[in-house]
């Protein structure tokens, strides 16, 4: 009697969800999937050999990626960190100076409403002023993560127009620019010349 034998690869699926298919160019749902290597009697696979490790394939194009592309964020989530990481900002910035401030709160609320958050009012504000300071730095890391050199730059501008709102920066507040900065990615000297920049254009010293 013949028998036939060979080598396969089974895969089975162990997750499922969604992630940024470059390919694709936007979000999709994507199967999580680990292989297998089996010897094969009659095409049947019967004896398990060593694993294959495990990929991601996007269900709609049917590319194949390492798993790290699930540590990217979809376009989805990108598009929540901005709103998220403004209110941060904001927050560390009204700590630092006159958390009272109208003018101050004022220009925090139009910062976070023009950063994509339409509905941010003044009891979210409070709620972010109460959280501490290690609370909000996530946010802000995340923020960093996705943003270009002149798009930190711009945030950090932001930030520091929130502390002018009300008059000069005060040591407090430029500390908290640079921490911003910093949590940011950015160095210590983009971060003085943004101040330096930001005051000049508010008619500050």
């Amino acid at each position: 009697m013949l028998i036939i034998w060979g080598l396969r690869i089974v895969y089975r699926t162990i997750g499922q969800g969604v992630f940024f298919c470059r390919r694709c160019g936007g979000d999709r749902d994507y199967r999580l999937r680990s292989g297998r290597r089996f010897i094969t009697i009659f095409f049947i696979p019967l004896i398990p050999l060593t694993k294959t490790g495990a990929h991601v394939q996007c269900l709609s194009c049917k590319t194949r990626y390492v798993t790290e592309v699930l540590d990217q964020p979809t376009a989805a989530q990108m598009q929540d960190q901005l709103p998220a990481g403004m209110r941060a900002l904001a927050a560390v910035m009204l700590n630092a100076g006159d958390p009272e401030s109208g003018p101050a709160r004022r220009r925090a609320l139009d910062a976070v409403r023009e950063a994509g958050q339409r509905g941010f009012d003044e009891s979210a504000l409070e709620e972010d002023l109460a959280k501490p300071g290690a609370a909000l730095t996530p946010d802000i890391t995340a923020l960093g993560s996705q943003l270009q050199v002149h798009a930190r730059e711009w945030y950090l501008a932001e930030a520091i127009r929130i502390g002018l709102a009300d008059g000069p920066l005060s040591p407090a507040e430029r500390n908290a620019a640079e921490y911003i900065a910093a949590t940011l990615g950015m160095t210590q000297a983009q971060a003085i010349g943004v101040t330096a920049l930001t005051e000049q254009a508010a008619g500050q010293p």
